[in-house]
């Protein structure tokens, strides 16, 4: 009676892992904070968490932590980290919750999303509205979903967790997300007129990816707007000095047209709705 009446209230809700990772690994149940030092099994949550509702095979959790020299008791080590996982949150809840929390799948496991709440998760749900909202032309909207999906991130993702070939891709493509979703808020809010707020912030952002020509593109040109139009031609100067000495090659046609847009002072220029950043 007793396990029937704890199951019912795990499958409630009322206990729940809350995991971050859009920065240092962070869990919480129900609240309070779960803390532990050992990497392996830290390694072992962190994937799970990224595919929160999917079950993670076996052997693509014994490749995450031993990538291609895994030891013979690689199986059994993997059930032994399962096992401190399920521990660690039974000795904070409701003795039986990891079950229903961590739960064993035909040769793999998994986080239920019904007692698992992933930021990651959160993000990519305001990452999509954003881009909807982009594609419709409602800049303020844009705005809104996009600083509420960034302020998510506390710093590189998972950036005290041990990195297998699993955790590496899945990481990387989620910083590729945000720079997308930090060029389309930007953009958006260059088309809102906001382009003094915004010089600062541009500042930094391509003085930390001097080579991505879609941030410098957006920074010229509020320059431009804000009336420094030396700094917008020395930001491209710049620019094309990085590519080559790197790359050995020229900015983009649509770089070079807007160094041109610049030098005849093109109206278009001057428009907030203006494409002409691309």
């Amino acid at each position: 009676m007793l396990q029937s009446r704890r199951s019912r209230i795990i499958r409630r809700g009322r206990v729940m892992l809350d995991i971050e990772i859009l920065g240092p690994l962070e869990v919480s149940l129900s609240g309070k904070p779960l803390v532990w030092t050992a990497a392996k099994p830290r390694q072992v949550l962190a994937l799970l968490a990224l595919r929160a509702g999917e079950v993670v095979s076996v052997p693509n959790l014994i490749e995450e932590i031993w990538e291609e020299n895994p030891p013979r008791s690689a199986i059994t080590t993997l059930q032994t980290y399962i096992l401190q996982l399920r521990r660690l949150i039974d000795g904070n809840s409701f003795p039986g919750a990891a079950k229903h929390i961590l739960v064993t799948r035909y040769n793999g496991y998994m986080f239920a999303t019904d007692s698992v709440t992933v930021d990651v998760q959160t993000y990519q749900k305001l990452t999509d509205a954003a881009h909807h909202a982009w594609e419709e032309g409602n800049y303020q909207e844009v705005s809104g979903l996009a600083r509420e999906a960034l302020g998510l991130w506390s710093g590189q993702v998972l950036i005290d967790v041990q990195k297998g070939a699993f955790l590496e891709v899945e990481a990387t493509f989620l910083e590729q997300s945000r720079i997308g979703l930090l060029e389309i808020r930007v953009d958006a809010e260059l088309r809102l007129g906001r382009h003094q707020g915004l010089l600062g912030e541009l500042a930094v952002l391509c003085a930390r990816n001097p080579m991505h020509e879609n941030l410098c593109a957006l920074f010229i040109i509020a320059l431009y707007r804000s009336g420094q139009q030396g700094r917008a031609l020395e930001v491209f100067k710049q620019l094309r000095t990085v590519l080559a000495r790197e790359l050995g090659v020229e900015p983009s046609a649509r770089l070079q047209r807007l160094q041109h847009s610049i030098l005849s002072a093109d109206p278009k220029l001057d428009l907030p709705g203006s494409r002409i950043a691309g």
